[in-house]
């Protein structure tokens, strides 16, 4: 059991020492850091910002002070300047950058207003839609006055009609709720699609590495196969954890710090002001059930190949099933209560992510999640004692290795020690 320890806690160490990891998991933290600190870091990069300057021919000259008192309404930063020359002579001002765009203002054939605006490149729509918002809104206005409708009866016009939704079902999740756990379950479903990739990936490659050193020829003369495999799983697992504690703390820090800003808008929509624990305790579940059953899989795919190069193309299968099971779910966030999700999550590849999402949408019995628990265990079991029997024997092969072919080969060499 002492060498079981001494693998487990060499391939631990030795990936946590390594520049990729370090880098990863400092561009990582300084995502969380700056994703924590967005209000700030645009409230700092617009405090300079005097707003954007729009030059405005007003060729009715009736509508450039409405105009510009409906932007103010509307907390608008753009900042209107009325420009005496041609319009010839404002193009150039605009291509000179004395101003944002050219707002050319006049009137139709119905005597309500039209516009055309011009600027350097119109790439950026935001400026202009808000120019075009307020625009509408004073032709409304004035539509309005033509056929003498009052105020309030404008506003009864454009009021939007009540459209509420209710579950009839017992402890069903209301719309609010349903809207706040989409976003947070999107994430966490992204951090479970990443983790479970990359970290079973690096296991494939991990021992591919030592097979195409020859250091596993000193291994397994002292260390057996499947121990090394098991080592290897849980070392990495461990350093998975490292990681993502590491920055679950600083995001869990930076959020806490700043969460007096962190209201409403996106915040809102991922649910970061109100994180129900069983959601995290879940998401931790199916990450680790997910990690072990793909990280099984990887290690004795990567045994059957002697060579770094042919590593993706052995997992590339897997690969497939990872981004499919994710794929899935993405498209069950609209509607997770369909047959075909709730079969699926049950698909044991396709569990830690499909019932994850469903616990997260849905109110479920117990036992639902609670299968899906067991059949991942299950499952994983199943592949273990496999797995251990292809990875004793491939990782004894050599040369030319990268057909799922081998690992009959690989069985077969197991068979006959």
């Amino acid at each position: 059991m002492s060498n079981f320890w001494i693998i487990l806690s060499h391939t631990y160490l030795s990936k946590l020492k390594t520049k990729s990891f370090i880098i990863t998991t400092l561009i990582t933290c300084l995502f969380m850091i700056g994703l924590t600190n967005m209000s700030k870091i645009f409230d700092f990069f617009n405090s300079d910002d005097s707003g954007e300057k729009i030059a405005v021919i007003d060729e009715t000259k009736e509508l450039f002070n409405p105009l510009m008192e409906q932007l103010k309404m509307n907390n608008s930063e753009i900042v209107l300047e009325a420009f005496s020359g041609s319009i010839a002579e404002g193009e150039n001002a605009v291509k000179s950058a004395d101003y944002n765009g050219l707002l050319i203002l006049s009137n139709n054939q119905d005597n309500l207003p039209q516009a055309v605006y011009k600027a350097r490149s119109i790439a950026d729509s935001s400026l202009p839609s808000e120019i075009q918002q307020s625009l509408q809104q004073i032709k409304t206005q004035m539509a309005a006055s033509k056929i003498n409708l009052t105020q309030e009866q404008l506003g009864k016009l454009y009021e939007p009609v009540s459209f509420s939704k209710v579950a009839l079902e017992e402890n069903a999740k209301t719309e609010e709720e349903l809207n706040q756990a989409r976003g947070l379950v999107y994430v966490l479903l992204f951090i479970i699609y990443f983790a479970v990739l990359m970290y079973a990936n690096m296991i494939a490659m991990e021992v591919a590495t030592e097979k195409s050193s020859r250091v596993m020829e000193i291994l397994i003369s002292s260390v057996a196969p499947v121990k090394q495999m098991f080592a290897k799983i849980l070392g990495i697992a461990l350093l998975s954890l490292t990681q993502m504690g590491v920055i679950l703390l600083v995001g869990y820090y930076f959020v806490k710090s700043n969460l007096q800003t962190m209201q409403g808008g996106v915040f809102e929509f991922f649910g970061f002001s109100d994180i129900p624990i069983s959601t995290i305790i879940y998401a931790l579940v199916f990450l680790l059930l997910g990690y072990f059953l793909y990280a099984t899989l990887a290690a004795f795919l990567g045994s059957l190949v002697s060579r770094i190069e042919d590593v993706q193309q052995m997992i590339m299968p897997m690969t497939m099933v990872v981004v499919a099971g994710f794929m899935i779910s993405m498209f069950g966030l609209s509607q997770p209560d369909t047959s075909f999700i709730t079969i699926a999550s049950y698909i044991p590849f396709f569990t830690p992510m499909l019932m994850f999402m469903r616990v997260g949408m849905l109110t479920l019995p117990m036992w639902e999640p609670l299968l899906g628990i067991a059949i991942l265990i299950i499952t994983i079991v199943i592949l273990a004692i496999f797995g251990s029997r292809v990875y004793k024997g491939g990782v004894l092969m050599y040369g030319k290795s990268n057909s799922f072919k081998d690992i009959k080969k690989a069985l077969q060499i197991t068979k006959n020690e």
